[in-house]
């Protein structure tokens, strides 16, 4: 098979860095798509609607490799929602490829939390690319929650695209730990004033997965914000791309942008790359970014296990600790102990 060119960073760099996009070779997509059976809906149902196909799926960036979905869903959100709406795709031997498009419309000023589940069971190949469009209106605060638990046998390839009216709030946690190969791009047209895109990531990657991480917001509105953060680990011969860029665009004065990414190597033969930008149009903003990987700290790894710790259960509290921050933010407590769970034994 030939090889095939995704997620393109906005801005090209030397090639010397080797991330301008990936690489992939001998990715096995599927000719038939066949139907896809395997969700399940928990919460308020009735705001999910199937529909045959949905307008307007273009997006200005994305990872899509195939264009034909078989899930068209369409989610309008008129009122409040006091428990999250809960989406879960099983992947099995009869539900192999998913291909689905997801719109959701928050009505102005409206407060909800959406989670989406992604999961294989059986040793299955499975393949999912999905493309994820919110739209914000005004005063909205919406709440996605993003959770990949795939094997290492399936290809998941993730596109989210956001548009953020005026005083909108979009917050992401973002759980990236299943895939052969998880390319995800996340792409922000932060538009209205004082509005707030916020993301929050963990990836955990072993044995030969490959993680490529791109994201992207665009700030338009004054006064508006955009905060990146993303907390992660890999080892064995897991390798993890981070690219995070941050636009100041002409007429958004007063804009704010941080990102954050940090990456702890559990290996000597992993290895981790990453690009945080900066591009600005705009005066009288405010932009931060870092980025850094090394190795758990000696002294903190021999002051836990000084207390009676082995050393994998000194390596799944640090891991722990430094994750928090996002599984925090799952509102749903047996998915969190879900995500604990695949997070301890994927360092056994």
């Amino acid at each position: 098979m030939e090889e095939i060119k995704l997620n393109q960073t906005p801005v090209r760099t030397s090639r010397n860095y080797n991330i301008n996009n990936i690489k992939l070779k001998d990715i096995q997509i599927p000719t038939e798509i066949g139907n896809f059976e395997g969700l399940k809906l928990k919460g308020k149902t009735s705001l999910v609607e199937k529909v045959s196909n949905l307008s307007n799926m273009e997006l200005k960036y994305g990872v899509g490799v195939i264009n034909e979905p078989n899930v068209n869903l369409q989610i309008n959100i008129p009122e409040n929602l006091e428990k999250p709406l809960e989406l879960d795709f099983m992947l099995n031997e009869q539900n192999r490829n998913l291909v689905e498009n997801i719109v959701i419309n928050a009505s102005e000023g409206v407060q909800a939390t959406v989670i989406l589940k992604y999961e294989t069971f059986e040793s299955v190949q499975g393949f999912h690319n999905g493309i994820l469009k919110v739209n914000a209106g005004k005063n909205a605060k919406i709440d996605v929650v993003l959770i990949n638990l795939v094997n290492e046998q399936t290809n998941n390839f993730l596109s989210i695209e956001n548009l953020l009216e005026e005083q909108s709030h979009v917050k992401y946690t973002v759980v990236d730990f299943g895939g052969k190969n998880s390319i995800t791009n996340y792409y922000s047209n932060i538009k209205g004033q004082k509005a707030d895109s916020t993301i929050n990531t963990i990836y955990l990657g072993k044995d030969n997965q490959l993680f490529d991480i791109n994201y992207v917001g665009e700030l338009w509105g004054e006064k508006s914000n955009l905060d990146i953060d993303v907390q992660g680990a890999i080892k064995d011969n897991a390798r993890k791309h981070f690219k995070g860029t941050i636009d100041f665009k002409r007429g958004c004065k007063k804009a704010t942008g941080n990102e954050n990414e940090y990456c702890t190597i559990l290996s000597d033969t992993a290895k981790s790359i990453a690009l945080p930008m900066l591009l600005c149009e705009e005066e009288d903003v405010e932009g931060n970014h870092s980025t850094s990987a090394g190795k758990i700290g000696e002294k903190e790894l021999f002051y836990i296990m000084s207390r009676g710790f082995e050393l994998k259960e000194a390596l799944k509290l640090m891991l722990r600790a430094k994750f928090n921050k996002v599984l925090e933010n799952i509102p749903v407590e047996e998915l969190k102990e879900q995500i604990i769970s695949e997070m301890e034994a994927r360092l056994d």
